[in-house]
C-alpha cells in the first residue's frame, strides 16, 4: 500500500482539471492571434480568469496569471515603490526578494506578533507601505491572523499582500480585503507551473519581464492556455471540498502519537491551524531519517517546505518561532488530504509506532555506545581477553 500524505508540497491532479486540459487540448491557437483559433484560445483564457475571479470575489480585471506563486511573489515586492514589511516564516519567494525589507516578529506558536506590526507601520517613513503575509504556514499549517492585519493596514494606509497557496480552498476569508495575493494551482488540484498574481487597480506594478503585451504588460509571453483551464476548473472545484472530517482525522491523529510518544511536540499546537497539517517531532529521530523510513514504508511525508527537499539546513520558520534546534532537527511534516482515510490515518500511526520505537532506541545505543560497551566488559583470562555480556 503507497499513501501520500504530503499534499502541501503539491496535490494530484483533480477529475475537473483533468477535463478541463483534455478539452484545451483539443484545441490549438495562440491567444494573441486575431485569426478563430485565436479568437478561441482567447476566449477560453478569458473564461478561466473570470471564474478565477469569481471563486476569490474579486474583479477579473485584478487576476493576472504567471507561472506560479514564486513568480506572483517575485512581482508583488521586487518592484514596489516603499517600504515592504515581512513575517519572519515567509516562504523564501518573499524573505529573498526584498533584502531591505524589515521583518515582522512572531509568537512562539508562529503568529504574526501585531504589536510589533502596528509598532512597524507607526514608524516615520514618508512613501508607501507593503505588508507581506502568508494566510497558512507551509510547515506548520498555522493560520494568520489576515482580518487583523488588514485593518491595521487601513489604519496606516498600507498595502497588504499574501502568500495564499496554502489558504485558498482549506478555509474561507474574505480574499477581496487583499490588496494582492499569490496562488498556485498545483496546491489545489491544478497542474504544476501556472499559478496567478490578484492585484489592487490603485496598486500599480512595474513588469520584471520585457516582451509582448500579454497580461496588461505585465507578465509578457504567450499564456499557458491548457494550465490555466486547469487551474480555473481545480479553483471552482476546491470551493465544494469539505474538510471537517479531514481535521478530525487531523486531531486524532496528534492525540495518538503524542499518546505513543508523551515527549513528542506539535509545533504551533496552541495555534489556529490548517485542517489538514501536522508538523510534529519524534524525538532522537532525525527528520530524514523518519522520511526514508516512511518511504520504505509506503508512506510519502515530508521533513518540511518541498522547495528545501534535499537541502540539510534548519527551517528559517522554526528558528523565528524559537523552535530548539533538537527539535528542528526531528521535525516531521504530514499534510493530508479531503480525500485522506481514517484507514490511511490508522496505518501510518502504526507505522510511527514501529519507526519510532526501532530507529529511537538505535539512536540511543549509538549516542550512548562507549558507555554500554564499557559496562558491560568482563576479563575472562589472565591475557587480558575481553567478552561482551
Amino acid at each position: 500500500m503507497t499513501v501520500y500524505l504530503d499534499y502541501n508540497a503539491t496535490s494530484p491532479l483533480c477529475a475537473s482539471a483533468i477535463q478541463a486540459m483534455n478539452d484545451g487540448m483539443q484545441w490549438v491557437g495562440n491567444p494573441s492571434s486575431v485569426h478563430a483559433y485565436g479568437r478561441k484560445s482567447r476566449q477560453e483564457i478569458e473564461r478561466a480568469r473570470q471564474d478565477i475571479a469569481n471563486s476569490l470575489g474579486v474583479s477579473s480585471q485584478r487576476v493576472i496569471f504567471t507561472s506560479g506563486a514564486t513568480e506572483a511573489n517575485n512581482m508583488a515586492l521586487v518592484h514596489f515603490p516603499g517600504r515592504v514589511l515581512v513575517s519572519a516564516i515567509e516562504h523564501d519567494s518573499v524573505r529573498f526578494v526584498r533584502p531591505d525589507a524589515l521583518m515582522i516578529p512572531v509568537t512562539n506558536d508562529g503568529v504574526v506578533d501585531l504589536q510589533a506590526l502596528e509598532n512597524l507601520l507607526a514608524a516615520p517613513y514618508d512613501g508607501p507601505t507593503l505588508i507581506s503575509v502568508m494566510a497558512a504556514h507551509n510547515e506548520t499549517g498555522v493560520i494568520q491572523p489576515l482580518a487583523d492585519i488588514v485593518a491595521l493596514a487601513k489604519q496606516y494606509k498600507a498595502c497588504v499582500h499574501s502568500d495564499c497557496v496554502q489558504g485558498v480552498g482549506r478555509f474561507y476569508f474574505p480574499w477581496e480585503t487583499l490588496s494582492m495575493m499569490s496562488l498556485s494551482a498545483h496546491k489545489i488540484g491544478g497542474p504544476a507551473g501556472v499559478g496567478c498574481l490578484i492585484i489592487h487597480p490603485d496598486w500599480p506594478l512595474n513588469a520584471f519581464l520585457k516582451g509582448g503585451g500579454q497580461e496588461r504588460s505585465l507578465r509578457p509571453g504567450t499564456e499557458n492556455m491548457i494550465g490555466i483551464m486547469g487551474m480555473a476548473a481545480a479553483l471552482r472545484q476546491s470551493r465544494h471540498q469539505d474538510w471537517s472530517q479531514t481535521n478530525r482525522l487531523r486531531i486524532s491523529m496528534e492525540k495518538a502519537l503524542l499518546t505513543l510518544s508523551p515527549d513528542s511536540n506539535v509545533i504551533g499546537q496552541q495555534a489556529i491551524r490548517l485542517p489538514n497539517t501536522i508538523l510534529i517531532t519524534m524525538p532522537g529521530v532525525k527528520s530524514e531519517t523518519q522520511v526514508m523510513n516512511f518511504d520504505l514504508q509506503g508512506f510519502a511525508v515530508s521533513s518540511g517546505s518541498a522547495c528545501s527537499s534535499g537541502k540539510v539546513r534548519l527551517s528559517p520558520s522554526l528558528q523565528a518561532m524559537g523552535v530548539p534546534k533538537a527539535e528542528q532537527e526531528t521535525a516531521l511534516r504530514v499534510s493530508l488530504n479531503h480525500t485522506t482515510s481514517e484507514d490511511e490515518v490508522e496505518s501510518f500511526i502504526q507505522v510511527w509506532s514501529q519507526i519510532y520505537e526501532r530507529c529511537s532506541k538505535r539512536s540511543h545505543f549509538e549516542q550512548d555506545d562507549n558507555l554500554v560497551i564499557l559496562t558491560n566488559i568482563k576479563r575472562v583470562d589472565n591475557h587480558g581477553a575481553l567478552n561482551l555480556t
